[in-house]
């Protein structure tokens, strides 16, 4: 079955209570910020925020899907980061297909968590299966 130019894309992902701490030892960043609920609060936040990056990675996993799935799919990555996700709620990637050459796949999407736009302008090619 080929891709096609146009063809629509979507994953929902919600983060659980405990997935910025995963990410956190993963990646070791440990800013309070991702880490601890009280300091992020003190600062001016609703709370615990994703980091941007396991963000742009949920893009990824949205963008391989055109891919079979594949993450060695994936040849190129840009976001644009804009808002501050949250654990315990849904994100929704959506994207499509806007050209299909050479074995290679154009896709652009974007990441939204309710209102709130986490990722625009998201632009990812993968080599095709």
């Amino acid at each position: 079955m080929g891709v096609a130019a146009g063809e629509q894309l979507e994953l929902r992902v919600t983060p659980d209570r405990y997935t910025t701490v995963r990410y956190a030892g993963a990646s070791g960043d440990f800013n309070p910020i991702h880490v601890d609920e009280q300091f992020a609060l003190s600062v001016g936040l609703p709370g615990r925020i994703l980091h941007g990056l396991w963000s742009m990675a949920q893009v990824a996993r949205a963008a391989a899907t055109v891919a079979d799935g594949d993450p060695l799919s994936l040849v190129e990555l840009s976001v644009q980061f804009r808002g501050m996700g949250r654990p315990e709620q849904e994100i929704v990637l959506s994207g499509e297909v806007v050209a299909v050459a050479d074995g290679l796949a154009s896709v652009k999407l974007e990441a939204r968590q309710g209102d709130v736009r986490l990722i625009r302008n998201a632009q990812a090619k993968l080599r095709l299966p």
